[in-house]
């Protein structure tokens, strides 16, 4: 349902068609047709307040069971007659089929049969590109050297490079590495040096761009896809191996290994900043250099068709985020880098999604934002919201601490009282519970008899705590008398032991 939801923002957010939708989104074209349809038929307005649950029982009502031979097959000689006329597509007549027969076959049957039909054509199309509309982006393939001025380390600074599909203007700016942060600090900077938004971005396959690579259905990357909703972009990968899907990019690099890197390559460099300088002045002479066969430059090509099409910047600047999955335990809580942030109870051991930023933790479910806490980076402690606590534990009364006192009980009443010790110091007895949990467990690695005899001995200590016993256990003490866990004292007249006279 989130997918279904992402076809409807990109059409009626950013008004793409059916099949840039497609390729942003790694699925079918006609799948995306097919939900657009279900949506206009449904009667619906976008923005849509229905849940998932909701919006999938409107769109996907049952449907009635049509006798094949009640679907005439289409005319393909005709069907491949009219495909040859300008701005002709499957996608239209396939609608006009539908218009027709009502009841006939769905896009994907439609289109697979007449490829069968035609036979394989493999046909080189040379793309036209709309002003404002694509955005190419990669890295180069060479790097520049960054000297350390103290230490004389050298580093490999990566090349990010971006270039727009009608004009060709051209943005470059180097960083660290080609990880995550940088790649999206990148296009930030990018968005922020062309003055506005595309309506897609035509990204490689590396890691941080996608997920998971796959030539019909690749995984956008979940922080990728945040800066994308978050500048009202699309992000359409490049084809596996298919350098002709971002020609302008492989043509921008090399551009700008040419005339930028390779006039850098005899100078050093002692800090990235230093050389983001120079690049940016060898990036403005590229940008107003004339081309050889059209007239103007990238600039004023940029000046006159990109920059008026362009869309505007977001009010807010980007925050870089990172995105996890992460399950509610017993005590609604979820664990993030070692700190514990408490989600509505009603969650609990259900799989939520959390966005990490410097600052906020956020925690969604079935795509809807539930739980928003600051940030801690203290390890081992609870962020807990009031609201998120159930004002009873009857839809979970098996989890209260009585119940974990009385299943203590059954191994012995120093198990008993160390479970109740642990809960009595908690601000919220649920904080305890996976200490609680995690020393009963301990009983069925150990024995019960041993785990009673350890909790014997960290009630005699004060170390109450499951560290405390587990190594206890680990190391088997739980039976040696207390006075053997001391060191033995040294004798008083040891030979090297300079005595109380020395310091005299």
């Amino acid at each position: 349902m989130r997918k279904i939801r992402e076809v409807l923002r990109l059409k009626f957010d950013c008004g793409l068609s059916v099949r840039k939708i497609a390729r942003s989104l790694g699925t079918g074209h006609s799948s995306a047709g097919d939900y657009l349809c279900r949506f206009a038929a449904s009667g619906l307005s976008w923005p849509c307040s229905l849940s998932d649950a909701e919006l999938e029982q409107q769109l996907f009502p049952p449907t009635p069971v049509v006798p094949s031979e009640q679907r005439p097959l289409p005319d393909w000689a005709w069907v491949h007659a009219e495909l040859r006329r300008p701005g002709v597509t499957l996608a239209l007549l396939w609608q006009e089929y539908r218009l027709s027969q009502p009841q006939g076959f769905q896009y994907s049957w439609f289109c697979e049969n007449y490829r069968a039909w035609q036979g394989k054509l493999d046909v080189v199309m040379r793309q036209e590109h709309r002003v404002g509309e694509k955005l190419f982006v990669d890295y180069a393939g060479q790097t520049v050297r960054v000297i350390d001025r103290h230490s004389g380390e050298i580093r490999q600074a990566q090349v990010f490079v971006a270039v727009l599909g009608a004009s060709s203007y051209t943005f470059a700016e180097a960083t660290w590495s080609q990880q995550l942060p940088d790649w999206l600090g990148s296009h930030a900077r990018c968005f922020a040096f062309l003055g506005g938004v595309p309506e897609i971005v035509v990204p490689d396959n590396l890691r941080s761009a996608v997920s998971k690579a796959h030539r019909y259905e690749p995984d956008i990357n979940p922080s990728y896809r945040d800066l994308a909703e978050h500048y009202g972009v699309a992000v359409v990968p490049a084809r596996a191996r298919k350098p002709r899907d971002k020609a302008k990019a492989e043509v921008g690099v090399q551009v700008v290994e040419r005339w930028i890197l390779a006039a850098l390559r005899n100078r050093q460099f002692f800090s990235l900043d230093e050389l983001n300088r120079a690049i940016a002045v060898l990036l403005e002479r590229l940008n107003q250099r004339p081309f050889k066969k059209l007239p103007g430059s990238r600039q004023s090509a940029f000046d006159s068709l990109d920059r008026p099409a362009l869309r505007p910047l977001p009010e807010q600047p980007y925050v870089y985020a990172e995105w996890k999955k992460a399950r509610a335990h017993i005590d609604y809580h979820v664990e993030v880098d070692g700190h514990y942030y408490s989600v509505p109870y009603q969650l609990v051991k259900k799989q939520l999604e959390v966005r990490l930023t410097a600052h906020t933790v956020e925690c969604f479910h079935a795509n809807q934002r539930v739980a928003s806490h600051v940030r801690s980076w203290h390890k081992g402690r609870h962020s807990t919201q009031a609201e998120h606590m159930p004002k009873s534990h009857r839809e979970h009364a098996e989890w209260t601490p009585q119940r974990l006192i009385r299943w203590a009980e059954q191994t012995g009443p120093n198990t008993a009282s160390v479970i109740g010790h642990i809960l009595e110091r908690r601000v919220h007895p649920q904080h305890g519970y996976r200490a609680c949990l995690g020393i009963l467990r301990l009983g069925k690695h150990h024995g019960e008899e041993r785990l009673e005899a350890a909790c014997q001995r960290a009630l005699s200590l004060g170390a109450c705590s499951y560290k405390s016993l587990e190594s206890i256990l680990r190391q088997g003490l739980e039976n040696l008398p207390l006075a053997q866990a001391n060191l033995p004292l040294l004798p008083d007249d040891h030979a090297n032991l300079r005595g109380p006279g020395y310091y005299h």
